[in-house]
Order: structure tokens, then sequence, then C-alpha cells
């Protein structure tokens, strides 16, 4: 009978030593997503656009991750931008929309393949890159990387006109979404046909 006690007491034993390992290894994988969750994401730097005299045409959105974020793959990001009447929901739009400023250059120069844009598609510029993570097939950025995403609006349906409200976001695969908001100016001086928004 004391034997027969104790074989179960051993059973039991190893159940209950199964199970909480099992538990604690869940309850660390899980913490550690959450971690990820809250630290990662990216933040916007500042917009700015490009106009022809009665609306702007371009918008250039600059991104950089957040501090302790987790490296973040630009190819399962998405911009989510609204006007007030239209919204527009656009991923990355490949290998050929991507450029590499970071040796040097001007963003605004609209002969870059990142601004040859259409309906849905967004473009790379790459500003900061010192481990060449972003690259056009695989443009995944992390500590420290600055990139421009850029917007052709006028393919997108995007009537921004003078002191037309824009409000959206650059959603990552995880982590916190950078916010866009801005309001147009009064009006779009020729002189002056860069123009920061955000």
């Amino acid at each position: 009978m004391f034997i027969a006690m104790v074989l179960v007491a051993a059973v039991a034993a190893a159940v209950l030593i199964n199970t909480s390992g099992f538990l604690q290894q869940k309850a660390m994988a899980t913490g550690k997503e959450s971690t990820e969750q809250v630290a990662s994401g990216l933040s916007a730097l500042r917009v700015i656009g490009i106009h022809d005299g009665s609306q702007i045409n371009y918008l250039a959105i600059y991104i950089s991750p957040n501090a302790g974020s987790a490296p973040i793959d630009l190819n399962q990001t998405k911009i989510l931008i609204t006007d007030g009447k239209e919204k527009a929901v656009l991923k990355y739009g490949g290998s050929d929309k991507y450029y590499n400023l970071s040796a040097g250059g001007e963003v605004t120069n609209l002969s870059l393949a990142a601004w040859n844009l259409s309906a849905g598609q967004f473009g790379i510029i790459v500003l900061q890159d010192a481990d060449h993570s972003c690259q056009p097939s695989t443009p995944v950025i992390d500590k420290g990387d600055i990139v421009a995403l850029t917007i052709n609006a006028s393919a997108v349906g995007l009537d921004l006109a003078p002191r037309t409200t824009v409000t959206g976001s650059v959603i990552p695969e995880f982590g916190a979404p950078a916010v866009i908001e801005f309001t147009t100016p009064a009006s779009y001086l020729d002189t002056q046909k860069v123009i920061q928004l955000q």
C-alpha cells in the first residue's frame, strides 16, 4: 500500500513539474512578444510636400524606428492616409520603387525611382543606413536608420489643395504606428515648391 502511494505521488509530481516547465516557457515567450510589441514601432520625423502652385502632388514621410525597436520590414508596412474625402492604403511598390541617397543627394529630385509611383504604392528613399540593412528587395530598417516613404498624391487620388486636413499613419507589422497629421498651407508660393507640412 505504501509503495503504491509513493508511486502515485511520484507520477503526480512528474506531471506537475512538466506542466510548470511548459507554463514557464509560455510565459517567457508571451513576455518577450509583449515587450517587443510595446517597445517596437515607428516615429514620423517630418513630412514634406512638393506642389505645382495649386495643390501638393508628392509627399515624403521621414520615418525612423523607435528607440529599442526590433528591426522593421517595410515590405510588411502599410500607409493609411486620407484628405477627408479620399482614403488610401499603400504598400511598398517593390525594388524598382527604391532609391538610396545615404551617400548624398536631394530627396526632392523627382527623377528618382522612388517617386515613379502608381495608386496603391509607396516608394522608399534611404537617407541613413550604416549597416546597409535596407535593400531594394528586403527593405528592413533598424536602430539609427532614416528613410523617406514617398507618395504620389495625385496618383492616389488625394486632393491636397490649400487648407486641407490630412491624417493617417504608417503601420508596421508589429509595434506602434507613426502618426501623420497636418493641414496644408493657405496658399502655395511659386518660389517655394517644397514645403514642410509636419
